[in-house]
């Protein structure tokens, strides 16, 4: 089993927004990643997919994005980006996912020897700047939802299986300093980190070590819409 990521796909099938007008390297971007998908995973693979998958407003909306994805191989794990409006109750949203399909919300899903796990999370503040009340608000209550997705993780870890984290936005600043969100991955022993978010750097460092724990960035703009394979 292999395990590969590719973030912010921000599909649009229902309600056509083009992303060519932020830049060439989403001309095409869809077909490139759906190629590069078919001919490099196999059924048995895990693919996740870290936040932004969908620029729908309403859940059944997304049905069009969803079918466009339901055939490629391997299991798609997905978690919720800034933009996914249209992700209401996970209830709701488990609900009409198609085959092969998992959603992650507050929990965990055993994949063979990895477990997955994940929440969006939110902006950590660069030295010497400050959050206001609203973003602060927002992100102490990110750093709960992930430490209840690792402690599920962690709940599930009875063979020593390796635990692979998603975030939508970075869990760490531009200085790649430890925060609040670090600090619990490594607590909880994470192996690996996936996370998006990120646009438009054409010189980004997409993989990183930090205590331990392998960061990867995975925007798919910024891969140059191909898949990432992740080392665990």
């Amino acid at each position: 089993m292999k395990v590969f990521a590719i973030g912010d796909l921000h599909l649009s099938v229902n309600n056509p927004k083009p992303m060519d007008i932020f830049g060439p390297q989403w001309e095409g971007y869809v077909d490139k990643i759906f190629d590069d998908w078919k001919q490099r995973v196999s059924n048995d693979d895990i693919v996740l997919l870290p936040g932004d998958f969908s620029w729908a407003m309403r859940l059944e909306e997304t049905k069009k994005d969803f079918d466009l994805l339901k055939n490629l191989p391997g299991k798609k794990i997905m978690i919720r980006g800034n933009h996914d409006y249209w992700w209401s109750s996970i209830s709701a949203v488990r609900k009409i996912l198609p085959q092969n399909f998992f959603a992650i919300q507050n929990d965990a899903f055993v994949f063979g020897d990895f477990i997955v796990c994940g929440t969006r999370g939110w902006t950590v503040p660069e030295p010497n700047s400050e959050m206001t009340q609203e973003n602060e608000k927002i992100f102490k209550r990110e750093v709960i939802r992930l430490e209840l997705t690792l402690q599920a993780a962690k709940k599930l870890q009875t063979n020593g299986q390796k635990i692979i984290c998603m975030l939508h936005y970075p869990p760490c600043n531009f200085h790649r300093q430890e925060s609040e969100l670090t600090n619990l991955i490594e607590k909880y022993g994470v192996s690996v980190v996936v996370f998006g978010h990120l646009h438009g750097f054409k010189k980004a460092i997409t993989k990183f070590e930090m205590n331990g724990v392998d960061y990867y960035l995975t925007s798919c703009d910024i891969v140059e819409n191909k898949l990432v394979e992740i080392d665990v």
